[in-house]
């Protein structure tokens, strides 16, 4: 049995670790000023990105998916069993937003994506983007994402 104390002092160290975590987000910052922030499910594997957010009936407001690829490449994506409307944020390695793709028809099976290489892929529900501002050239800011994800 452990004694009493060493359980309280254990308890506060785990409850001030788990303060300091931060669950995942991306932060975009206007070029207007304006900040809006996301919580994001991340997709780092191959399994994670084909999968993305097929099947799902409602994806809220305030709430994404964020495809993080090993570079900057081209990235295309489809909406084939996806049942609700997407904005496809698509991100440089610097965190410049580099084009986006609005309102993406639900299961679609068409190829969409920008002419600009891109590092990170937000989906966000359809109309997002236009809602608050966001347009290329903004930035955005990611938080307790593991970057050196593959």
């Amino acid at each position: 049995m452990q004694p009493r104390g060493a359980r309280t002092a254990g308890a506060a160290l785990l409850a001030l670790v788990a303060c300091g975590a931060r669950e995942p987000a991306a932060v975009v910052h206007t070029a207007g000023g304006g900040r809006a922030e996301v919580a994001v499910e991340v997709a780092a594997t191959p399994e994670a990105q084909a999968r993305g957010l097929m099947y799902r009936r409602v994806l809220a407001d305030g709430q994404g998916m964020l495809f993080v690829f090993p570079a900057e490449a081209p990235h295309q994506f489809w909406m084939k069993n996806t049942f609700i409307p997407l904005d496809m944020i698509f991100i440089a390695a610097d965190g410049r937003i580099v084009g986006i793709h609005p309102n993406a028809t639900p299961l679609s099976t068409a190829p969409l994506g920008v002419e600009r290489p891109s590092r990170y892929v937000l989906e966000v529900p359809g109309g997002w983007a236009a809602r608050r501002g966001v347009a290329p050239g903004d930035r955005v800011e990611l938080r307790g994402i593991a970057l050196n994800s593959p």
